[in-house]
């Protein structure tokens, strides 16, 4: 009876054992299979990020600078509806708004994906390097008018702004291999330039 019960410990004991063991290696292999999911999922996601190369540097360079270039056009339409009465020129100015501000996030978007810093509005505001920007005095001169004199800079300052940006815009198209760049600045050459017609007319130049 003894050695029955001493036989029947053993085995008990041996069981406890194996069962203790299976459950040891069944956590292993789950950790080792979460531990190799994560890090396949982390390449991936590395791979992702690091795969677009579908842009050059005057894509880049477009991005960069038309960022700034649209902030400030955004500036001048915010000013309007406080300084005139023309509801021509303040529906012109919101239209300008519209278009602009969605671009910019477009903008910030693409340089992001590209790897790149996302852009800032206050670079370039003195007229660094990109054509058609009014120089902090301009802005301050615009900011000061009223009525007919504040529309009157206003339209000027902003067919100036226009058409450095269609120039940009041709530049990326000429230069520019990423296909959403060229498409941005396609779509600003042909805005921007019927928008400058519609100023050259309220200027009486048409």
């Amino acid at each position: 009876m003894f050695i029955t019960r001493t036989r029947a410990t053993v085995l008990a004991a041996s069981a406890a054992s194996v069962l203790l063991l299976a459950a040891c290696g069944d956590d292993t292999d789950s950790a080792t299979h979460d531990t190799h999911s994560s890090t396949s999922s982390a390449s991936a996601t590395s791979a992702t990020a690091a795969a677009r190369t579908d842009f050059n540097d005057a894509d880049v360079t477009f991005l960069q600078m038309m960022y700034p270039h649209h902030a400030q056009a955004v500036e001048m339409a915010k000013m309007v509806p406080s300084h005139t009465q023309n509801q021509q020129l303040i529906a012109l100015a919101a239209e300008v708004e519209k278009a602009q501000a969605p671009e910019m996030q477009q903008i910030t978007d693409l340089l992001v994906s590209f790897g790149k810093p996302a852009p800032s509005a206050s670079e370039g505001h003195g007229g660094h390097a990109m054509p058609g920007m009014m120089t902090d005095a301009q802005m301050s001169a615009l900011q000061s008018a009223q009525g007919a004199e504040f529309d009157k800079q206003w339209l000027e300052m902003m067919i100036d702004h226009h058409e450095g940006a269609v120039d940009m815009a041709r530049t990326e198209l000429a230069n520019g291999v990423n296909p959403e760049s060229r498409q941005l600045a396609t779509a600003i050459v042909a805005a921007q330039e019927a928008e400058i017609n519609t100023m050259r007319g309220m200027l009486g130049q048409g």
